[in-house]
């Protein structure tokens, strides 16, 4: 049975603790977290179940944000009506990335971040990360505009940063005329 994640606010300071790198193998409670955070996920996405759960749209989440201070998070990517690309990255480094900078035409959200917030989060249009999946094999991805500002955003995460400590708080939309909106 589908029970929702008990997400933690920004002020909690969990959020901005040091996060620890993960061992293999996985333990059972990491495992099982991963599993309840893509469902709570691709529930969040798919209307009438996000409704039915009372939950907020989201497109991944990071360890920190359930309580847990490892590095791993997981992005659900609805690439069609319905349909998803799961990934989950353990231990994950930034390798390559664009010059080209990026951000949401409709601004950043966050799980953790129950308010609107004003402002641009700039992001790198295409971004690489290498890690592990959950048997331990090294991954490598690579995301374009809207999964790399996913990726970008959870990767923040684990380094106990959240998107609004990027958006200049005097002037919220600085350089948005020296990046693409998406």
């Amino acid at each position: 049975m589908f029970k929702p994640l008990k997400i933690l606010d920004e002020i909690d300071p969990k959020l901005r603790d040091k996060n620890e790198d993960v061992t293999f193998p996985l333990s059972k409670e990491d495992k099982k977290m991963i599993k309840r955070m893509i469902d709570h996920l691709t529930y969040s996405q798919i209307e009438e179940l996000s409704e039915k759960y009372d939950l907020r749209p989201g497109m991944g989440l990071a360890a920190p944000q359930v309580g847990i201070n490892k590095k791993y998070f997981v992005v659900v990517h609805e690439v069609e009506e319905g349909k998803f690309d799961n990934y989950v990255l353990i231990n994950p480094k930034i390798v390559s990335y664009s010059e080209e900078l990026i951000y949401a035409s409709t601004g950043e959200g966050c799980l953790s971040v129950n308010r609107d917030v004003e402002g641009i989060v700039p992001r790198y249009a295409r971004v690489t990360l290498e890690g592990y999946d959950e048997n331990g094999n090294k991954i490598r991805v690579r995301g374009r505009e809207e999964l790399s500002i996913a990726f970008q955003h959870e990767y923040d995460h684990l380094n106990g940063i959240l998107f609004v400590d990027k958006i200049d708080k005097d002037n919220p939309y600085k350089d948005q005329d020296k990046m693409r909106m998406i």
